[in-house]
């Protein structure tokens, strides 16, 4: 009911009626609240504060998609360093431009002739950017040319991985994690193949310590330094040291050391080889473990584009959902690269200046395309691998909003890491009764932390949420960004609670 009043009022009986003190006590309420941080953030900065971060370290982003709710924001246009959250605009962007269904097609063509079990010329490979190209994948394709009745090259085998176009090289990565050979720091490549990375494995028995390396690749070789023990706990693979290095006839030697007790083994991933080096040494490997002989060189060269050569074997990849799911669950580097160079490759245009440029341009332009502000956004490799990236916490909250609306929602949101059981949230907010409650993308970089992704409130109103932190204290603001995915499924008790007041 509204206040009556007979007669005309003087201003002081108007600030007395009781409606009008109400009303002017809720105004200022809101007022307040309105400059206060909001009750889903007030908890997450309290943790915030306990890590002695900076309110301005600090971007959040939470918008509810399907239901009640309030749309929450701070710091959210300022641009941060993403970190790996950036492969939800990449992965998005791919399977909307690309497709869900595309795949990658590698193949083996030859300029020569077969004569009984010999391939008299050469053997091109022609690579594709193919991001998940496997061992297994390559001994299929190898054990297609012995079926055919194949057994002697007398020729080369030319890799030709010209399906990207980088002039210029690719800004290397600044590290400063002092294992160049660390498998997250695989480059791209249209040769890549297996993810250019060799598993060496170690097993101590009474024999002594066995070890070998997954693929068996020629041109490199182990050597044992490690130490037999009779007794002992099993150590961690941090615990062993493996230095490779390139002697004068062009031989790779991985050099191991370590004590191994007996009954223990252990194992370890590097990346020692550039990609057309590893790739060649397990082409011929395959090939020789199937029976085959090479007489020719392994050699970098191009295709011939003319109608000189007859295609022999293809193999093509999964389809590319498949590897969303794999680059996101995992937060795969190199893959992801692989991705991003794709779509530059497809849609490529005369002006653009590499392949690195044009994916830049499509992604910007799908952008507009769906009304989001691309003005504070920058791409280096479409990975969060880079000192440089940047986007802001509306940026990505808005994207997400649109990826809800999707027809491949589906697709990307069951790309992401289920919270507390699988990928890199497997082993986060297990004690706050949430398993299976969202799907979160992860980064981690030096001086980042940071997620992005679909998270559930007690309603089951599904909410976008984005949080970055930029700080030299962010390796230990993962509680800081657990807490707000937490605070948001919460949001519906604080809802309850403010709707009751009322």
């Amino acid at each position: 009911m509204l206040p009556v009043f007979t007669g005309s009022p003087s201003f002081s009986q108007v600030l007395s009626h009781p409606w009008i003190t109400l009303l002017i006590l809720a105004l200022a309420t809101g007022s307040a609240q309105a400059s206060e941080p909001t009750p889903v953030f007030t908890p997450v900065l309290e943790a915030a504060q306990k890590l002695n971060l900076n309110r301005e370290s600090l971007a959040m982003a939470a918008i509810p998609l399907n239901g009640p709710g309030e749309a929450r924001f701070m710091n959210a246009d300022t641009p941060f360093n993403p970190g790996s959250i950036m492969k939800v605009v990449t992965t998005y962007a791919a399977l909307e431009l690309l497709g869900p269904t595309y795949q990658w097609h590698s193949r083996l063509y030859t300029d020569g002739t077969i004569e009984a079990d010999t391939l008299n010329g050469n053997l091109y490979f022609v690579g594709s950017g193919d991001p998940k190209l496997t061992e297994e994948r390559l001994w299929l394709l190898f054990r297609e040319l012995r079926a055919m009745g194949i057994t002697h090259i007398k020729g080369d085998l030319v890799l030709d991985g010209s399906v990207f176009n980088l002039p210029n090289g690719i800004a290397a990565f600044d590290d400063d994690g002092g294992n160049p050979n660390a498998p997250f720091l695989v480059e791209p490549n249209g040769l890549l193949t297996n993810l250019n990375v060799i598993r060496i494995r170690s097993r101590a028995d009474e024999r002594g310590i066995h070890t070998w390396t997954e693929p068996d690749l020629i041109g490199v070789t182990l050597d044992n330094q490690m130490v037999l023990r009779d007794f002992g706990h099993c150590p961690r693979r941090y615990q062993f040291d493996y230095s490779p290095s390139v002697d004068d006839s062009g031989l790779t030697r991985i050099t191991m050391t370590g004590v191994l007790p007996k009954g223990c083994s252990t194992a370890s991933y590097l990346a020692v080889m550039d990609q057309a080096d590893y790739t060649g040494a397990l082409m011929v490997s395959l090939w020789q473990q199937l029976g085959g002989t090479l007489t020719g060189q392994i050699r970098e060269g191009l295709h011939p584009r003319d109608n000189t050569t007859e295609l022999l074997a293809t193999t093509s990849s999964r389809d590319l959902v498949t590897m969303v799911r794999d680059i996101n669950k995992w937060s795969n580097n190199v893959m992801v690269r692989q991705v991003y160079l794709t779509l530059g490759a497809r849609f490529r245009q005369p002006s653009d200046r590499d392949d690195l440029a044009a994916a830049d341009r499509t992604i910007r332009e799908w952008l507009k395309s769906k009304g989001i502000d691309d003005s504070a956004l920058f791409f280096e490799n479409g990975s969060g691998l880079s000192r440089n990236e940047r986007v802001t916490a509306r940026q990505m909250a808005t994207l997400l909003e649109h990826a809800w609306e999707s027809r491949f929602s589906a697709e990307l949101i069951a790309s992401l890491p289920l919270v507390a059981m699988d990928g890199t949230m497997r082993r986060r907010l297990g004690h706050a009764d949430m398993a299976g409650m969202g799907h979160i993308k992860t980064g981690s970089l030096k001086n980042v932390r940071s997620i992005a992704g679909f998270t559930r409130d007690e309603n089951n109103t599904t909410w976008a949420i984005v949080a970055m932190v930029n700080d030299a204290r962010a390796w230990g603001a993962e509680t800081v960004l657990d807490e707000l995915i937490e605070q948001v499924h919460l949001a519906a008790r604080q809802q309850d609670v403010r709707t009751a007041a009322q």
